[in-house]
């Protein structure tokens, strides 16, 4: 294939790409097995619920006996080793199912821990750690917030989590990095963390937010000693195909209690119209383990790609991952900008357009965001985000397709070559 008939990309940047293909070998490799493994996985879960065309149907009005629902339902708890699953269109986004979950458990005078240091700058606001008081935060709810915070090198601190637990009724775990440089967990760091937690405290309950992970390893938190997990179908487990939605899964009590606060106490999962979405949840979620690969291998080119041109890269090529993310110290904010600009430009749609920073609802900083994408957000599909400010870093995820993520990253090498922010 010659890239050239298409897009201009410089040829010495072509020549440092083959190369940056050579070396992530090893690594792709391991991929397509945990890849293979996992679309088997789906597959028999499929097959095991009895998934036929009426399942495809959407219900109106209440969505009572909605036969597609419910065993969507089964399919993911199934597949994540749950007892049971919550999946809905209605989940406008991922922190908003780990709001359901955190609402749906916590009561007046309890205790949540987060053994991963401090969450994810959305949900700043929903546990009352910032924001205005009196807006409906857990915090308002009289619900008591600590964490324990992570070693100098980003791994989790098991003899203080171990500590630290004693009262709470969740221990909280992020599995991927948000805006920071630590690595993401993987299942060995989640045994070690759900372990030490146990030892802490036998009956706290362990929840994940898993927005990033679904599908990068064999296995999930829950088949890991986690007693929930939540995440969004616009990342890993909708397949690059649900347009929304989101999903919990784990102890049949605790989703019940998670349904309970996103319908009301006593309807829980036995209302909820589907209006149509279950196809694509459905597919998206057969899809998941191929397009989860296809961003793997996306992000592994690009940390090889850039680290060849100098700059600092997390996970670096050869280590083990524990999610979709790739994050690429690029040291300046003009650096920055010019990175997501190019991967804007290398993006199937708006490929036009040029993004620039701004003042995002939920950040407390200015952010610059490209995603070209066929579902707003989705950052399943290739994708670049970053907060101006120090290490002025890019958050890069995604790529329902290699050859196209492959582009993007190239076009962004491009773009800050043209400008001098590279030199070959």
């Amino acid at each position: 294939m010659n890239i050239k008939d298409f897009f201009n990309i410089d040829d010495r940047l072509l020549d440092i790409a083959k190369s940056a293909e050579k070396a992530a070998e090893k690594d792709f490799q391991r991929i397509e097995e945990v890849t293979a493994y996992n679309g088997v996985k789906v597959l028999s879960a499929f097959q095991k619920n009895r998934v036929n065309e009426q399942c495809f149907y959407g219900s109106t009005g209440y969505g009572y006996g909605d036969i597609g629902r419910d065993v969507l339902d089964r399919v993911f708890a199934d597949v994540f080793g749950a007892e049971d699953a919550l999946v809905r269109h209605n989940f406008v986004s991922g922190t908003h199912a780990l709001t359901v979950a955190l609402f749906g458990i916590l009561r007046t005078g309890d205790k949540m821990v987060s053994i991963t240091g401090k969450p994810y700058d959305t949900l700043e606001e929903v546990l009352g750690i910032s924001g205005e008081p009196g807006s409906g935060s857990l915090r308002d709810y009289g619900v008591e917030y600590s964490q324990v915070d992570l070693l100098e090198d980003g791994t989790p601190d098991y003899d203080s989590i171990e500590n630290s637990v004693s009262g709470a009724k969740i221990a909280y775990i992020q599995r991927s990095r948000g805006y920071s440089l630590r690595p993401a967990y993987t299942m060995e760091q989640m045994r070690k963390m759900t372990e030490a937690v146990r030892r802490g405290n036998p009956d706290a309950i362990i929840m994940v937010d898993n927005c990033y992970g679904e599908f990068v390893e064999e296995t999930e938190p829950t088949q890991n000693g986690a007693d929930l997990i939540i995440g969004s179908l616009i990342k890993n487990a909708g397949g690059g195909i649900a347009r929304t939605g989101g999903y919990i899964a784990g102890k049949k009590e605790l989703v019940e209690k998670c349904a309970f606060r996103l319908t009301c106490v006593g309807l829980g999962k036995e209302v909820g119209c589907t209006l149509g979405m279950n196809r694509e949840m459905f597919l998206g979620f057969f899809h998941a383990p191929e397009c989860v690969a296809n961003a793997l291998k996306t992000v592994t080119f690009a940390a090889a790609l850039f680290e060849k041109l100098g700059f600092e890269c997390f996970p670096r090529i050869g280590e083990k991952r524990g999610d979709i993310v790739e994050a690429i110290c690029l040291k300046t904010d003009k650096n920055l900008i010019s990175f997501c600009q190019g991967i804007q430009a290398g993006s199937p749609i708006d490929a036009y357009v040029s993004p620039e920073p701004w003042d995002m609802p939920g950040y407390t900083s200015e952010v610059i965001m490209a995603a070209g994408a066929f579902t707003m957000g989705a950052s399943i599909e290739l994708s670049a985000d970053g907060p101006l400010r120090e290490p002025y870093a890019a958050w890069l995820q995604g790529g329902v397709t290699y050859t196209s993520g492959k582009i993007g990253i190239l076009m962004a090498a491009q773009k800050m070559l043209e400008q001098g922010s590279i030199s070959l």
